[in-house]
């Protein structure tokens, strides 16, 4: 057993759209990701998705309207949820979702992540 510094952990990644585990717990991954621009629309059939911001403002969309979710805040978005986060700003990201959770949902893309890395 060991803490996890974010600071550190946020430090070492370098890129966008690309989530990292730093734990898991009762098959769920606890991940971390920088975001900036818009991601795909998408949705998950079966898994329910949490959104902690711990740094800058994240601006999920959803066909019906818009939540803004600010630091120290977080937004859990249903399975079957249609949804777009957005960042106009970099944002830091911790993900509390199932290890089966692919990052793109029911999209396969260039931004689908398949093999995520521990760090």
């Amino acid at each position: 057993m060991h803490c996890v510094n974010l600071a550190d952990k946020f430090s070492k990644i370098q890129d966008y759209w690309n989530p990292r585990v730093l734990g898991e717990l009762n098959n769920f991954a606890v991940k971390a990701v920088k975001i900036r621009g818009e991601f795909v629309w998408h949705h998950h059939d079966v898994e329910d998705e949490l959104f902690l911001v711990v740094k800058g403002t994240l601006r999920m969309r959803f066909r019906d309207h818009e939540s803004i979710v600010r630091e120290g805040e977080f937004l859990i978005v249903p399975h079957g949820t249609e949804h777009q986060p957005v960042a106009d700003e970099e944002v830091h990201l911790l993900l509390l979702e199932p290890n089966s959770t692919l990052n793109t949902g029911n999209i396969v893309n260039e931004r689908t992540v398949r093999e995520l890395e521990h760090i």
